[in-house]
Order: C-alpha cells, then structure tokens, then sequence
C-alpha cells in the first residue's frame, strides 16, 4: 500500500537517480511543435530555472522542432551539469505539412540517433526511448534489436520504450534491460476512456505502472496535464484542489506521484510560472481517501 505520507523524492533510470518531477521540453519548440519559440528568450528561462530548481530531468527529442528543443538545451545548458539527465526518443519523425510520422526503421533510428547526439552536443545518450507509433511495416523485434546494437555501440547508455503494450514491454524485458516506460497516462482518462485516443497505446496502462514499479522501471507519462473538460468534469479534482488552494494541474501531478514511487512526471511549459507551479505540485500530499476520490472519477 502506498505510504501517503512519505512519498519518494526520487526514482531511479537504471543506475542514474533522478527527482520525481522531471520536464518535458516538447512546448519549447513554436505552435504545432514547429519551428522556433515565439518568445526564446523565455524558452531559455525556463531551461535555466529547470536547473536552478534542482529539476535534474529533461525529456526531448530531435524531432521536436524539428531540432529546436534540441539546439535550445544545448545553447543554454552546455555545460552539462554532471547530475542533468537527459532522456530522448527515436522512432519518429516530421513531416513537411508538419505532421507526425514513423521513423523505426534501423536506419532511421541511427539516423536518428546521431542527430539527438549531434544537436545536444554529446558522445553518449543518457537514456533513450523507442518510441512505437503503430501502423508501421517494421516489427517490433527489429526495431528493438537496432537500439540494443545502439547500445551496443556506446551511443546509449540505457533503453526506455515509449508507447508500448504491455506484451511489448514483457517481451521486451526478455531481449534487454528496460529502465523506463513513457506511456499515455493521466487524471483525465481511465482505462475506458484511454480507448478512445487515437496513435497511442491505451491497452493495459494500469498494468504497466504496477509492472514498471514491481522492476523498478521508471514511467514517464505523457500527456499527463489533460485536464478533463465541462463534459467530463472529475469533481473530486476540483473539490480537492480547492480545498488545498492549488490549481487543477498541480492536483494531477500530486496524484501521479502517489499512484507509484517510481512514477516521474514530466511536464513540459514554455512559461517559467507555470514551471514553478508544477514544480510545487510535488508539496501536496494527497490523503489516500483524496487520492482514491480523483482515481474512482477517472472510469
């Protein structure tokens, strides 16, 4: 049973300690995850405050821009601090109209692993995600295999999977050592209502978080901040986040990180306020009836 009252600060990615709020750095890039900020030098706050919070994951990706979440990290941190982890994706890419497309062929994962490598300025991946987008031609194996030899090559240090099923993930575990999953997950939606999300893998997510807590896996949601809307209104959400004086949003991430101690929120702003507010949302403890009111009100 969770421990309400001692929550863990931190969590571990294979042998790396991170806090348990991290940051996502998918909003720094312009609208539609395109091009330039419209204000970069408030994207760069925010990349400075991350660290200066003490904030020591940031979660990004090549084709985030593509390349400006990228270039922007490695402009204003570069220096590294030794304790900044920095977690990227591969496995797909951008298109002209600036849609989303898969990219899990071998080639293209090296591809696209030299570029995280090049725009963040390293020799070695931190930690890094095969992300599966689904509709593709290439098996799962296959995909797998190129980032073990990544791996292999010294150009990764740990494999995370991001987007997965829970029989990927198993089968997975039997082929290489998973450190983390990144997986749909939030306050907004229960396992019914996850089915109705289109490209994201919404099968057995509940199973997921306890399978990744029970190995010491570190899971990484994402679209965590969906809030749910007037139609579908968790009641309980605002009710408690009224009662504490905190935003909705700060409620969903007490929540995440009582559901399991080795679930790391990550999410993303381009503002340095709503960064701070996120950054708080790890103060409030949730009592488990609160916790249990919010978990009952997602279906």
């Amino acid at each position: 049973m969770t421990d309400f009252a001692h929550l863990p600060a931190t969590t571990r990615l294979g042998d790396i300690e991170v806090c348990r709020v991290g940051f996502g750095a998918m909003q720094l890039p312009g609208p539609m995850v395109w091009g330039p900020p419209k204000n970069p030098e408030e994207a760069r706050a925010v990349l400075r405050r991350v660290v200066e919070l003490g904030i020591n994951l940031i979660d990004t990706s090549w084709y985030y821009g593509p390349h400006v979440s990228n270039e922007l990290i490695a402009a204003t941190l570069r220096p590294y601090a030794k304790d900044l982890v920095l977690v990227t994706k591969l496995g797909g890419r951008r298109t002209d109209d600036k849609g989303w497309a898969s990219a899990l062929s071998p080639e293209e994962l090296r591809f696209g692993c030299e570029e995280d490598l090049r725009t963040l300025g390293l020799e070695r991946l931190d930690v890094v995600h095969l992300r599966w987008i689904p509709h593709t031609s290439v098996p799962f194996r296959e995909s797998l295999d190129a980032m073990i030899a990544l791996q292999q090559a010294g150009k990764i240090r740990h494999i995370g999977l991001s987007n997965v099923t829970p029989a990927q993930l198993r089968d997975a575990m039997t082929r290489a050592k998973i450190v983390c999953v990144s997986n749909l997950y939030n306050v907004a939606h229960g396992e019914q209502k996850l089915g109705s999300l289109p490209h994201a893998s919404t099968e057995g997510q509940e199973a997921i978080v306890d399978l990744c807590a029970e190995h010491g896996m570190a899971f990484l949601p994402f679209f965590l901040l969906a809030i749910p809307g007037p139609r579908r209104e968790n009641t309980a959400l605002t009710e408690i986040a009224e009662r504490h004086g905190k935003t909705l949003a700060q409620v969903a991430i007490a929540w995440l990180l009582a559901r399991s101690p080795t679930l790391v929120p990550i999410a993303g702003t381009s503002r340095v306020a709503h960064l701070e507010e996120n950054w708080e949302a790890r103060r409030l403890a949730l009592s488990k009836e609160e916790f249990d009111a919010i978990s009952a009100a997602r279906g």
